[in-house]
């Protein structure tokens, strides 16, 4: 069965995944419905996000990806709605996302150091509050 997922310059020797970090887990979201993805990849683009393509892959060879990778799969049905915070990540991205303006270099340079990923930047003050209340808009369409 096909589900849908978010790649960044998918083909390239660059292509990434989109992925969240939920208490200390990183998830892969794994779309039943290629509209549901489609929407979600427009969201991260109304946060100024690098835009997502969304591709129909397999979902026992992404599953095969994600559990190699050290990823936790997480399938959305058609039609999820959310019943808690965390479940609201499924269909909307969080309010705050990591830096990813230079996640190219920042992926070579993991890849000799072996280091962590970077730290999500610091908002704040009225432009976090603006943002905030964007969010909250965004989440009434």
């Amino acid at each position: 069965m096909p589900v849908h997922v978010l790649l960044f310059d998918a083909g390239s020797d660059a292509e990434g995944i989109h992925s969240l970090e939920v208490n200390g887990t990183t998830l892969v979201l794994l779309f039943e419905d290629p509209d549901d993805a489609e929407r979600y990849a427009g969201l991260l683009e109304a946060q100024d996000f690098p835009v997502p393509s969304v591709e129909a892959i397999d979902r026992d060879e992404i599953e095969l990806f994600c559990s190699q990778a050290g990823y936790q799969a997480q399938f959305v049905p058609a039609g999820f709605l959310p019943q808690s915070a965390e479940d609201r990540l499924l269909i909307a991205p969080p309010e705050r996302n990591m830096d990813v303006a230079n996640w190219k270099e920042e992926l070579q340079e993991q890849a000799f150091a072996g280091s962590a990923e970077p730290e999500p930047p610091e908002g704040g003050g009225a432009n976090a509050e603006l943002e905030a209340f964007r969010r909250r808009l965004e989440g009434l369409l």
